[in-house]
């Protein structure tokens, strides 16, 4: 009598689960809560506040801000205080791990990122480099 060769393939061990992934950004309630107030002002359905980077400036680079009417399938989502902010893909590796405030003092209001990527800033603080 012979033996037969066992044939059995064992099962695959299961995948462990995934890590959530980290948001690209934070958002400060102040900076939500400003975003909130432009997105109910424009008087018209927005998907949420695009952020992007684009070459401008003495230093490089500059951060934009644009209302979004819909959201593009590549894009990085921020919710934040119930507000969705959307991170044009091509940006979100100089946004890793920046956070995004609203601060108003007497002379000026505004936008402010505190990203931990920057290398500089020009002198009048409109753009970076990393």
């Amino acid at each position: 009598m012979t033996a037969t060769p066992d044939t059995t393939v064992p099962a695959a061990a299961p995948r462990p689960a995934r890590r959530p992934r980290p948001q690209v950004m934070s958002v400060t309630p102040a900076a939500a809560e400003r975003i909130r107030g432009l997105i109910e002002g424009r008087g018209k359905p927005t998907a949420g506040i695009r952020i992007g980077v684009r070459t401008k400036g003495c230093s490089g680079l500059s951060y934009t801000l644009e209302f979004a009417d819909a959201q593009e399938p590549r894009d990085e989502v921020v919710e934040a205080e119930g507000v969705k902010i959307l991170i044009d893909p091509k940006a979100s590796l100089f946004l890793i791990g920046t956070q995004m405030d609203y601060a108003e003092d007497k002379l000026k209001s505004g936008f402010v990122f505190t990203n931990p990527n920057e290398k500089g800033r020009c002198g009048c603080g409109e753009s970076f480099h990393v």
